[in-house]
């Protein structure tokens, strides 16, 4: 499947409202000096391309490169996720934590894709395909460029507070971001119950019997029920899990499993 097969439809309306959102932001904020936006752009781009590299060299010394001699088994997995997803060129790199976590990030080629070790002790080989998945869809479908470009010109209004309504802005289109992604994940994986389940067990790592999970995805589904968490979700970069559960569901409803697997 190309990518545009398994993008989130609303990802890029949102995308371009957000950025006439902004536009109007910087207008409003900048006033007479807005002639120098241009300039404070480049200046935060730049850092941010820095700090990227900065970040891609303390990986290199400090974490484990997944490769076919060092972690054959790992290596020849994410090898199979790229090749469904087909993302470009990637490196991966294991980082010793207790956190259930992954994430991916880079301006050029090749891009990053950080996997966090608790993630072996809980997740099963197709669970681990749905998040390697998940993030080389975020590389396929160009959300981890722009995002590090993005946070560099989040520092361009003057104002403190644009900046922070830009900073906010962009959530809307992270939260689509992240249910395309998690379609990526479901190709990679090729099984939904196992890409559910991977998202249950990155907020309940303790599942140890079919009891449990039950129990987490009974919990999970009674998140969308209160209207804080609501609330929360609107400020953040990630929908609610449940939420992510549906869009899931709903995808694999209108892609038999032949497709997904084909």
């Amino acid at each position: 499947m190309s990518a545009s097969a398994y993008r989130y439809p609303s990802e890029i309306p949102i995308l371009v409202l957000t950025f006439l959102l902004v536009g109007i932001i910087l207008l409003i904020a900048a006033g007479p000096t807005f002639c120098i936006g241009p300039i404070l752009a480049v200046i935060f781009i730049g850092f941010a391309y820095y700090l990227n590299k900065a970040h891609h060299q303390q990986l290199m010394r400090e974490s484990l490169p997944v490769s076919p001699t060092r972690t054959p088994e790992l290596s020849a997995l994410a090898q199979e996720c790229v090749n469904r997803i087909r993302p470009g060129k990637v490196q991966f790199f294991v980082v010793e934590s207790r956190q259930m976590n992954a994430y991916t990030f880079g301006i050029e080629q090749p891009n990053v894709v950080v996997l966090y070790s608790a993630l072996f002790q809980v997740m099963d080989a197709d669970e681990l395909r749905f998040i390697i998945g998940h993030e080389l869809g975020h590389v396929a479908l160009g959300h981890t460029w722009l995002n590090t470009l993005l946070g560099g010109m989040a520092g361009v209004p003057p104002s403190f507070g644009a900046a922070i309504l830009i900073t906010f802005a962009f959530r809307w289109w992270n939260r689509a971001c992240e249910y395309s992604a998690d379609r990526a994940g479901l190709i990679a994986s090729g099984s939904l119950s196992k890409s559910i389940s991977a998202l249950v067990k990155l907020v309940a790592p303790d599942i140890r019997s079919r009891a449990d999970f039950q129990r987490a995805l009974a919990l999970i589904d009674a998140e969308d029920d209160s209207v804080g968490n609501v609330l929360l979700e609107s400020l953040s970069t990630h929908p609610m899990v449940i939420r992510r559960i549906h869009q899931l569901r709903q995808f694999a409803a209108s892609h038999p499993d032949q497709r997904l697997r084909r």
